[in-house]
């Protein structure tokens, strides 16, 4: 039995895989709240202002304009310990770059690394690895 997930934030910069992977966290029922983020600087701002609920997970991309998933995760350094504790982030992206599954694995934020797109299957994957009882 897995518990159910208060809050997952989808950061991705573009609307149509956003749309698609938050039907496929709802098709899993077992979160409250999906939060989407067009940036990384807006998702930034989402953590740093504390009025949502607490993000228990957080599916990150890699490419996208202004601040990319890796400047992303140097600014999430800086947050409160607090925040990062309780937080998983997946890297959730199109590159299959051997280069960047190694960064990904070796980022200390970063507990895995998948491939798009989210479907409802590989979300119950997630749920039982960092969230089952």
């Amino acid at each position: 039995m897995n518990k159910k997930l208060k809050c997952i934030l989808l950061i991705d910069d573009n609307p149509h895989d956003n749309f698609f992977h938050e039907r496929a966290i709802k098709a899993y029922d077992e979160t409250e709240i999906v939060v989407t983020k067009d940036s990384g600087a807006e998702a930034l701002e989402y953590l740093k202002a504390k009025t949502g609920p607490h993000s228990d997970l957080i599916f990150l991309d890699i490419n996208m304009p202004a601040m990319n998933g890796w400047e992303f995760l140097q600014q999430y350094s800086q947050l409160d310990k607090t925040v990062r504790e309780q937080t998983i982030i997946i890297m959730l992206t199109t590159s299959a770059n051997p280069s960047d599954i190694e960064k990904g694995q070796k980022n200390a934020f970063v507990s895995d690394y998948i491939t798009k797109p989210l479907t409802k299957e590989k979300m119950q994957l997630i749920a039982d690895k960092y969230f089952g009882e």
